[in-house]
């Protein structure tokens, strides 16, 4: 599974208040909570994200409550794939159960910019810098946790089986 797109940069400690705020939970739909994503960081952000762009932040990507909302919200509004130096564990576990392709990369997360055209092998763990001419090495998810993924999250690769 390849992803390309345009990155989208934030920086560490990104918490789950910040990617779908607390005041948008009365709501389970997923277009609703994608429409309010990272809007207290980063206002433009659902009016700018096109379907398949990338995610880069730093240390701790997705600390904070437990909510599903947050790697959902990210997933619905079109980013492809997220690339941090770390993930919060609960976030990490959230992504995978959602679908949401995530990989961990320090070398990815430092030299990646906003605005980078990057493109992401999820079997390989190459992240490419199509801007910058660089590839980043990143470490593939082992092949169950990839199926989670391209079926489009655990209770839908359960369905299927």
């Amino acid at each position: 599974m390849i992803a390309k797109g345009i990155v989208h940069r934030y920086q560490d400690n990104v918490d789950t208040d910040v990617i779908i705020p607390a005041r948008y939970l009365n709501t389970q739909d997923a277009k609703e909570l994608a429409s309010h994503c990272m809007e207290d960081i980063d206002a433009e952000f659902a009016k700018r994200v096109k379907d398949g762009d990338i995610m880069v932040a730093g240390l701790n990507f997705g600390c904070g409550s437990s909510r599903e909302h947050a790697p959902l919200a990210i997933k619905t509004a079109g980013i492809s794939c997220v690339i941090a130096k770390t993930f919060a564990r609960i976030f990490y576990r959230n992504a995978i159960n959602i679908g949401l392709p995530i990989l961990e990369c320090e070398a990815a997360s430092e030299a990646i910019e906003a605005g980078d055209e990057v493109q992401v092998d999820f079997n390989t763990g190459v992240i490419t810098n199509i801007t910058k001419n660089e590839t980043y090495q990143a470490e593939p998810f082992p092949e169950f946790i990839q199926e989670i993924i391209k079926a489009g999250g655990l209770m839908k690769s359960i369905k299927n089986k």
